[in-house]
Formats: structure tokens, sequence, C-alpha cells
């Protein structure tokens, strides 16, 4: 039982508390495609330390009274089994942990199906109506909004509007087709329909709110980062402020969207890039975090 209460003390420190102190940090905005991996690395952790939790819960063990179930029952609960039979615990060891990742991996195989398929018609729906540029890499549909948004997958897709290709200029426009190819290149979908999904099996968990809405926020992040690498930030914050108000289809990337204010203030702000040390011990920590449940069962485990 010292494995266990280890870990739910861990699980709990990584749900409940390290979200906060990650919303309070300023270097998330400074290094956004690596707080993007330090979100998904405590996601990770939670699950693995879950499932570790339940497992050492159930599994009986030698001098721990048969695991749970032998606690229970020597408080007077034999949840109907008659006592602490280890074959019922060992099945719930097992069968707890796999059925969390059975969930897990379910829910992200349903945001991606789900998201393909309202991209698949969104895509179906542009060709028809828009018109292919070959110049500026993209559809051009009949919009009276300046508007940009990509449908990433494997028929990608850059769809922006003739009062965007009319109202902002040449160096803006560019900007914005780059931010767009950045979700493409960097299959953002899948990041955001990893959040999602974790989201969905705990859905009351502050690591999980937090990590969806933070996913989507630091990934425009990283497109802005990208388009600044060969645009200047006036021209990017220009041109989102005119899509700001767009409306984009679901499973899309806009260029504009409810981040815009943050996102211009990051883009027009001082930008300091992070120190490379620190940048460094982050990347190491956010490899390092998935593996820890494991470092804390392995040694009480055995002891």
């Amino acid at each position: 039982m010292n494995a266990a209460l280890v870990l739910v003390a861990y699980t709990a420190l990584v749900g409940f508390v390290a979200p906060h102190l990650l919303l309070r940090a300023d270097w998330p905005h400074r290094a956004p495609a690596l707080a993007v991996a330090v979100w998904h690395a405590l996601t990770l952790s939670f699950a693995l330390g879950a499932a570790l939790t339940a497992y050492h819960l159930f599994m009986p063990m030698e001098h721990a009274h048969e695991g749970l179930l032998g606690l229970l029952h020597s408080c007077g609960l034999d949840l109907g089994v008659g006592g602490p039979d280890p074959g019922t615990a060992g099945r719930l060891a097992v069968s707890l942990p796999a059925a969390l990742g059975i969930a897990l991996a379910g829910s992200f195989t349903f945001h991606v199906v789900r998201a393909r398929r309202a991209r698949s018609r969104h895509r179906e729906a542009v060709d028809l109506v828009g018109r292919r540029s070959a110049r500026l890499g993209a559809t051009v549909l009949p919009y009276d909004v300046p508007a940009a948004y990509c449908l990433p997958g494997r028929r990608p897709r850059i769809v922006v509007s003739d009062a965007a290709v009319r109202e902002l200029t040449a160096e803006q426009l560019a900007a914005v087709l780059e931010h767009e190819r950045a979700h493409i290149a960097g299959r953002h979908h899948l990041a955001l329909a990893a959040a999602a999904a974790f989201h969905a099996v705990f859905p009351r968990l502050p690591l999980a709110c937090h990590a969806r809405e933070q996913t989507a926020l630091l990934l425009e992040m990283v497109a802005d980062d990208r388009a600044l690498r060969a645009h200047s930030d006036g021209a990017l914050a220009t041109a989102m402020y005119e899509m700001a108000a767009a409306r984009t289809p679901k499973g899309a990337f806009a260029a504009g969207g409810q981040t815009v204010l943050i996102r211009m203030r990051r883009v027009l702000g001082p930008r300091r890039a992070a120190h490379p040390a620190f940048w460094g011990s982050m990347a190491a920590a956010a490899a390092g975090v998935p593996l820890l449940p494991l470092l804390v069962a392995c040694p009480l485990g055995v002891g």
C-alpha cells in the first residue's frame, strides 16, 4: 500500500497543483512549442500515475492485507466477495488500468475521426465553391469578411476569403499564409485531438481543462513564430486584427479567432527567447515527467 499512497499523492499533485503553477509561469509564451510538450507530458504522467495507482491498490502484495480489497474487508466492507480473494484483486488490478488505457485510446481515435470527417465535408464544399490560386497556394472563397484558415490532414487545404486577398497587403497576406502552413506542417490537429481526448476522459480535472485550452493557444503562438521568421510583427498583428471577427469551420485552424488579443500583445510586445540552458532543462523535464510514476512505483512496489 506504500506505493499506492505515494502514487495517489503524486497523481493529485500533477492533476491539481502542477497546472496552476504552469499557468502562473511566464516562460510558456516565450517557448510555446516546449510548453505544449510540457502540458502533454503532464497529461501522460497523470494517466500513468492513475493506472499504476489502481494497479497497486488492488494487486495483492505480501504483508499488504491483499491490497485494497483486503483493507476494505478488514473495515467490514467485503464488497460481496466474501473476503480478500487474490484472484478477484488480481483481475481488478489488471483490468482497471487496461480500461483507462482503452478509454484514452478510444477517445483519441474518436476525436481524430470526428474532426477528419468534419474537415472532409468542408473540404468538398470548399473545392466546389472556391477557386484554386496557384500563386497563393490556397483556395479563395467568396466571403465579404477577411478570413484565413487551414484544413489539416492527408489532403490539407489553406483557405482565404476574397476579402482578405483584396484588403490585406501582400506582406500581411503572406504572413497569414505562412501561419497556416505552420499548422499543417506541424500536424497540430493531432496535438489538439490528444488534449481533447484527455479532457473527455477526465472532464473535471484541472489539468485536463487547462491542457486543452492552453494547447490551442500555444499552437497558435507556434504558428505565429514561424510567420515572424520571414515577416514583420506589424504585418502579422495587423492581419490578425483584420481577421479577428471571421468565423471558421470545426476542425480548422484560423489566423484570427478568440485568442487574437493575447497573441497580438505577444507579437507586438518585447519577445525574449528562452535561455538555451533553461530550454534544455525544460525539455529534459518534459521527457522525464511521464517516467516519474514508474520510478515511484517500482522501488516501493518491490520493497
